[in-house]
């Protein structure tokens, strides 16, 4: 009789190297410490997150509703459904100025598997990624899943963040393949303007072997104006990625869709990699999202309004802290602040805070406030706090790091 073998639970012999090098998303890992903390009974607010606290839009939910009782329970096409990809066109054209067909869109699980599909359809082995930092924590680790090798390109905080082409020109190799940034931007709030992403696109004129990778997931929460795609620039189209979806804007975090834009090839390539991973998105998810896009952006207008009021109020509370600084973002709902200042201090349980982290676990513990510290992105001086919760929450948040902070000698 053969006795049975189990693997002890601390082994990682059988897991793949992609695995094990692989990193924890720092912004979901610090949101289960404050699960966790939250659990014990701890007032905890959450600012870790990059989560509208507002809920789908009713119209949106109810199309859900009305797509069950009409039967929408079967699989989908693995590009999306050609009424959705049609309706994505007409976003891009009204919303950006860009002509595109249902040849050229692709919806998937979510932003982020469109962006996966992307960099898994592009980037080769040894291909360098260059990553405009600070970025979004999965960039870079989805690059290594493609085994490229990134190269953090940091735009100086002078710039407020943004990489500038002259730099962008420097760091361009021949084994340069995919350029990816986001704007406006997670963490930092940036914009990129007409005019940077012009400069910008003529570098990547220059280089025909060099793909942009745009992620445009924060566009409709912008402060500063009319949003700009690098897309728009006609010489360099055919090697733009532009991914978008409809968690933010339309505040459909739980529902998963996402999309690209982009050429025929590219987005041909998408689906085929899609079609072995997941197949079509969730055929109730597409019908809310086709509701969303009909709908216009008046719901998302309206909480945009509530994002920039937020920032102004935690901008005006942040300035209030000494050692804290913090730039103002353009867009998104997120404030980053330099806070190098309290490297090297000591807080009165006599933790030394060496850097961002350990500022981050101390607010968490003494706060009672979950923020990421700005490793994850590229910007180890930094930490980011989510601005996307009630006004009441904010106040009392920058109220009780304030506290905190000021007891650090």
């Amino acid at each position: 009789m053969s006795q049975e073998v189990t693997l002890a639970p601390e082994s990682t012999s059988v897991l793949s190297d992609r695995i094990l090098t692989m990193q924890e998303s720092q912004t979901i890992a610090m949101a289960k410490k404050s699960r966790e903390l939250a659990a014990q009974g701890v007032d905890v607010i959450n600012l870790s997150f990059g989560e509208p606290d507002f809920q789908t839009p009713q119209y949106i939910k109810d199309a859900a509703k009305a797509a069950l009782d009409e039967g929408y329970t079967f699989y989908t096409p693995v590009p999306g459904y050609p009424e959705l990809r049609q309706a994505i066109c007409d976003k891009l054209k009204r919303d950006n100025n860009l002509d595109y067909k249902n040849e050229n869109i692709v919806v998937s699980t979510g932003a982020k598997q469109s962006l996966a599909n992307a960099v898994l359809s592009l980037v080769n082995p040894g291909d360098e990624v260059i990553v405009f930092a600070p970025y979004w924590v999965s960039y870079t680790e989805i690059v290594k899943l493609a085994e490229g090798v990134v190269v953090e390109l940091v735009g100086s905080i002078e710039n407020d963040f943004k990489v500038t082409a002259a730099e962008l020109e420097a760091a361009i190799t021949p084994r340069t393949k995919l350029i990816m940034y986001s704007s406006p931007c997670n963490p930092t709030g940036s914009v990129f303007s007409r005019d940077d992403l012009a400069a910008i696109a003529d570098v990547v004129a220059r280089h025909e072997q060099v793909h942009v990778l745009a992620d445009e997931i924060y566009e409709y929460i912008n402060f500063v104006g009319d949003h700009a795609s690098i897309a728009q620039f006609a010489d360099i189209k055919d090697r733009v990625i532009t991914v978008n979806g409809f968690s933010k804007g339309y505040a459909m975090t739980g529902w998963r869709v996402g999309y690209i834009a982009a050429h025929k090839d590219i987005a041909s390539a998408c689906e085929k990699i899609q079609s072995q991973i997941t197949s079509g998105t969730c055929s109730i998810a597409q019908r809310a999202a086709l509701a969303a896009l009909e709908g216009g952006r008046a719901s998302a207008d309206e909480m945009v309004e509530a994002y920039h009021r937020r920032r102004d109020l935690v901008l005006e509370m942040a300035k209030e802290i000494p050692g804290l600084r913090t730039p103002t973002p353009s867009g998104a709902f997120y404030v980053f602040p330099d806070v190098s200042s309290f490297f090297g201090k000591t807080a009165p349980d006599g933790q030394v805070i060496e850097n961002a982290y350990d500022l981050a676990l101390f607010i968490l513990r003494d706060a009672h406030v979950s923020c990421v510290d700005g490793r994850a992105f590229g910007a180890p001086n930094c930490i980011r706090f989510s601005t996307a919760a009630a006004d009441e929450k904010l106040r009392d948040a920058f109220t009780r790091i304030k506290k905190s902070l000021a007891t650090l000698v």
